[in-house]
């Protein structure tokens, strides 16, 4: 009998020292956020782009998404990067439909 309840005992303070645990280790780590520190120079192929964010810290720029997942960062202030912004959009717009 004796040996039954500290066996119990056992296994509820391990679960609470695991719970406890997990949520300290889960809680102290921030998310990391792609952002935007160099920008490329280059015109991209706007039917390669699936998506976009902008960003204003620490530069004013906007990261395209392409298809396969890679983002690229650009100057917002270029004129390609607007078209390629409203083309997203409005192909964003069509599916919607």
């Amino acid at each position: 009998m004796k040996l039954h309840t500290t066996a119990i005992l056992f296994l509820f303070w391990l679960g609470i020292f695991t719970v406890c645990t997990v949520k300290g280790n889960a809680s102290s780590q921030s998310m990391r956020k792609f952002t935007c520190v160099t920008l490329s120079t280059k015109q991209l192929n706007v039917r390669n782009l699936v998506s976009y964010e902008r960003q204003q810290v620490p530069t004013n720029a906007i990261m395209f998404i392409t298809a396969r997942g890679i983002k690229i960062c650009v100057s917002a202030d270029q004129r390609w990067v607007q078209t390629a912004i409203k083309n997203i959009d409005e192909r964003r717009a069509a599916k919607r439909r």
